[in-house]
């Protein structure tokens, strides 16, 4: 009987494998519209993603080298990036050309119709117009291999680009015959500092004909040809093998394509790709549905990318070369969009490969110093926020997945989370970041509290008691930026909350979104948010004004807030979560309404098919468990919560050799794991912390006087507050404030008492007034007019809102000293941050007069400032009068730096001045 289970067992996995899922992935989807994914050729999770370059300026919707809608092509390079929101790779650029060659990449580029472009799981090809070729490209996990056929006779070239795209730092190549190259290419873009070494192969000997230098007196060698006189049809084979530690990690990493035949390689791939994606089996007539599906599963399985050599050697956080123990390393980690559901999803089909991700995060933690946020190419590049690094070892902890040390990952978590930078410092000291503290504060608060929550799970596992309690008491740290009000997560200001405010604004309070899209990200205490919005049906009423709303956004452009229900936001990751919220009050009805919706109009078999970035598996992932009927609304848990699958039957080949069915109907325990499925179940809460008092003023500062107000949350508390931080009293009426002070103040109840908060306030130093005759920006409004007058001083992070901003016009305002004066200095202080498009005016000009009628022009400051500075860097235009004079009135006028230049990446753009603070001797 065990004889004939077991080959039963074998049957079904044979058959399984032998099925061509990889027929059913078009690479195309998401190479349109917003999705930044890339057509080319790559094997799960492989070093090598060869692919079409049709992209070279870094622009935004050319992250990944290529855009459906181009329809010119520069080369194919070995590096590329799915779906990201930032510009980098394409590294070891290849261009077959014929005629003389070039290094002109406008020059070698061609033309291209989609007609002759074909893209499957681990293969593309395409015609090239201008040279007449046929290039058609393959990998193995570590080698590309090219093939070129020329339709024409002639003189063949292969180019190879070193400065292509990103900053290249040094380029190396080194000819070892007449059929092998070897490469470095060391680069600075997202990754400030990345090696890749490369070893070239031809099938037939090549002739260096051209090369060319970095600059007239360097060495080293940025660009090379290499040149053959062929006959019509006559085909050049190509492999090149990529190491990120040596030369010599190259030549070995080279051994895993032997001989030429391409065919071959090409069937491997699929291979791969077919005993990769038969992991999850659909039973799905529509073909369409079943393409979305496969290809979705593909999006997910094409990083993170094996970073290590053949033999184990790999490039440490420390740039040190490092050999593996027993584990594979891996790079590209977009942890802030990948924990919510790609992460998830691993932890279901690739439990060895999850055990890999994190022992990679351990070695970076000993290597780098901390666990990584947003890691590429050995380089934590410090995008997006959170440290989500610990989510996702929560997950797998949670879920008993083994093969790497609970101890150091519970100690790396703990390390993370105590550090000082980023807001941390105000967060543990205050439970909540304010705009004061760090921008994004809103956003940095929410996910800090939720990273947190994951900490204590894992303390939980490990029997720590202490550090248990400590972090379920800062998880609760969401409540200290929820407004019991008006139902909305608000940023603070000064001890109270910023006004005006519009939930719908986009701005630098939150993270690629608006307070919509944060006020219901409390994924570690549901239930605790769902009695702040003062239970379910009010909370259901509030998800229904989300869904319902108008789906239209104020503040800031934010190019990642797509694919709108209301405020809910599909295309990007904020809002992945919240359709499955109803599900927590007793309305699935709900959940598979939007999620239903979701699945069937925001995934096409298309171009534009993804309706945001697909951010390196995360769209896609969302898409796969959606389809499937499960998603981890919080990762950390074991348990599920669940939908109705889009698909008759799912069956899901787990790693041990067994499998789990899904059907429509199942309301099962599905794989194996506890489904959530329409209560919460309760987090072991320790003590519930009472939320801060709010301390509420018209302004930071005033003229004469002030009054004060301080709430609370809850009339069962009492608020005591000081100027001392001291001899505090109990708070019971507003009161006035006629100097410069600092007040501090608390809440408590009968056992438990808030942080102290604070805030300060500024009597000013003179009766000014100033009227703006330009318009600023009102997302950079640094508190009004007044703002500039008040003798507060904006910081270089001028995100924190202490900055008027002014776009496509000149800055121009009067200041009225209300009686004449003696003028013998006029400062304006101005900040850079070029990234930004913020650049220094080109000159200020001052004038002064007695009438605000007749003005006299005194002096102009020019611009010293180079706009290329990349530093943000805050400079006086300050006028020192030789002959001081009278006057009552003081005009400043700051010209505009006018459209970007070409060598900015928001070409064409207009640049922004940003002022704060006038002030005059």
């Amino acid at each position: 009987m065990k004889k004939s289970l077991s080959f039963l067992f074998l049957f079904f996995s044979f058959m399984a494998l032998s099925q061509n899922f990889h027929q059913y992935v078009n690479p195309f989807i998401g190479t349109g519209g917003h999705g930044h994914t890339y057509p080319g050729a790559t094997v799960p999770f492989g070093m090598v993603q060869l692919s079409p370059d049709t992209r070279i300026d870094g622009s935004w919707d050319g992250c990944s080298g290529y855009h459906y809608s181009d329809t010119i092509i520069y080369g194919f390079s070995h590096t590329h990036l799915n779906g990201t929101g930032v510009s980098d790779y394409g590294d070891i650029m290849l261009m077959p050309t014929m005629g003389e060659p070039t290094f002109d990449n406008k020059v070698y580029a061609s033309t291209f119709s989609h007609q002759n472009e074909k893209a499957t799981a681990g293969f593309y090809s395409v015609k090239l117009d201008k040279h007449n070729i046929d290039v058609r490209l393959t990998t193995s996990t570590r080698v590309g291999f090219h093939e070129y056929t020329f339709n024409e006779s002639g003189q063949a070239n292969i180019i190879l680009d070193l400065n292509h795209r990103d900053k290249l730092l040094e380029g190396r190549i080194n000819v070892i015959d007449d059929k092998t190259i070897e490469i470095l290419r060391r680069s600075e873009a997202w990754a400030r500092n990345q090696y890749v070494y490369a070893r070239i192969e031809f099938n037939v000997p090549m002739k260096v004909s051209k090369t060319n230098k970095s600059n007239s007196e360097s060495l080293e060698i940025s660009g090379m040809s290499f040149s053959k006189q062929v006959k019509k049809r006559e085909k050049i084979l190509v492999k090149v093998s990529l190491s990120p530690t040596s030369y010599e990690g190259a030549k070995l990493n080279m051994s895993e394509i032997k001989g030429w035949d391409f065919e071959k390689v090409k069937k491997e791939a699929e291979q791969l790709w077919n005993k990769q994606l038969s992991k999850i089996e659909i039973t799905e007539s529509d073909l369409d549905k079943k393409t979305i599906f496969y290809t979705a599963l593909y999006h997910t399985m094409v990083q993170p990318n094996i970073a290590q050599d053949i033999d184990g050697k790999y490039r440490g956080r420390d740039n040190k070369i490092h050999q593996t123990e027993g584990f594979d390393y891996y790079s590209v980690f977009s942890l802030w969009d990948t924990f919510r559901a790609a992460h998830p999803l691993y932890t279901l089909i690739e439990k060895k490969r999850t055990a890999d991700f994190i022992n990679t995060f351990l070695k970076q933690y000993e290597q780098g110093g901390r666990l990584p946020v947003w890691e590429l190419s050995s380089n934590e590049t410090d995008c997006m926020i959170g440290y989500h690094s610990v989510s996702v070892m929560a997950d797998a902890m949670a879920k008993g997945i083994t093969g790497f040390d609970y101890e150091k990952a519970f100690e790396a978590a703990k390390h993370s989370a105590m550090l000082d930078h980023l807001g941390l410092d105000a967060y543990k000291k205050n439970g909540f970041i304010s705009m004061d503290d760090e921008h994004e504060s809103v956003s940095k608060t929410l996910e800090y509290a939720y990273d947190d929550w994951c900490i204590a799970q894992m303390a939980q596992i490990l029997n720590k008691k202490e550090d248990y309690d400590y972090f379920m008491q800062r998880s609760q740290s969401w409540k200290n930026v929820f407004d019991w009000n008006t139902g909305f997560m608000r940023p603070k200001k000064n001890g109270g909350w910023d006004k005006p405010f519009d939930p719908r604004e986009i701005n630098n309070n939150f993270t690629e979104g608006n307070s919509w899209q944060y006020s219901f990200f409390v994924p570690q205490d549901i239930e605790g948010m769902i009695q702040a919005y003062g239970g379910n049906e009010k909370f259901e009423a509030k998800l229904d004004e989300m869904f319902n709303s108008e789906s239209k956004t104020t503040g800031r452009e934010q190019v990642d807030v797509t694919g709108l229900i209301g405020q809910y936001a599909h295309g990007n990751e904020p809002s992945h979560h919240m359709a499955y919220l109803y599900n927590y009050i007793g309305k699935p009805e709900k959940t598979k309404e939007k999620v239903h919706y979701i699945l069937n109009n925001f995934y096409k078999n298309s171009p534009d098919g993804l309706i945001g970035n697909e951010d390196c598996g995360q769209m896609s992932a969302w898409y796969v468990l959606s389809s499937m009927g499960i998603y981890s609304v919080t990762p950390g848990h074991a348990e599920w919560s669940e939908v109705k699958p889009l698909f008759e039957k799912i069956k899901v080949n787990l790693e041990d050799g067994k499998s789990e069915f899904i059907t429509e109907n199942s309301v099962r325990s599905r794989l194996g794991i506890p489904m959530t499925r329409y209560n919460w179940i309760k987090s072991k809460l320790t003590e519930s912390i009472i939320p801060v008092p709010i301390i509420q003023a018209d302004s930071k500062s005033f003229k004469d006087k002030m009054k004060v107000e301080i709430y609370k949350s809850n009339s069962a508390f009492d608020i005591y507050y000081s100027f001392d931080n001291n001899n505090f009293q109990k708070y019971d009426q507003p009161f006035e404030i006629n100097k410069s002070c600092q007040i501090f103040a608390y809440c408590n109840d009968a056992v438990r008492k808030t942080s102290v908060v604070s805030a300060t306030f500024f009597k000013k130093p003179n009766n000014y007034t100033i009227v703006i005759k330009s318009k600023y920006n009102p997302q950079y409004h640094a508190g009004g007019p007044d703002g500039l007058i008040d003798g507060i001083f904006g910081t270089t992070n001028w995100r924190k809102g202490d900055w008027q901003g002014y776009q496509s016009q000149d800055f121009e305002a009067i200041v009225d000293l209300q009686e004449t004066k003696t003028i013998s200095e006029i400062h304006s202080n101005y900040l850079q941050d070029q990234r930004s498009w913020i650049l220094m005016p080109t000159k200020v000009d001052y004038y002064v007069s007695d009438d605000s009628i007749n003005y006299t022009l005194v002096g102009t400051v020019e611009n010293s400032l180079d706009p290329k500075e990349k530093e943000n860097i805050i400079r006086d235009f300050n006028l020192k009068l030789e002959n001081p004079i009278k006057a009552k009135y003081i005009k400043v006028k700051a010209y505009n730096y006018g459209k970007l230049p070409e060598w900015h990446q928001g070409f064409g753009g207009d640049a922004f001045i940003f002022i704060d603070e006038i002030t005059i001797k």
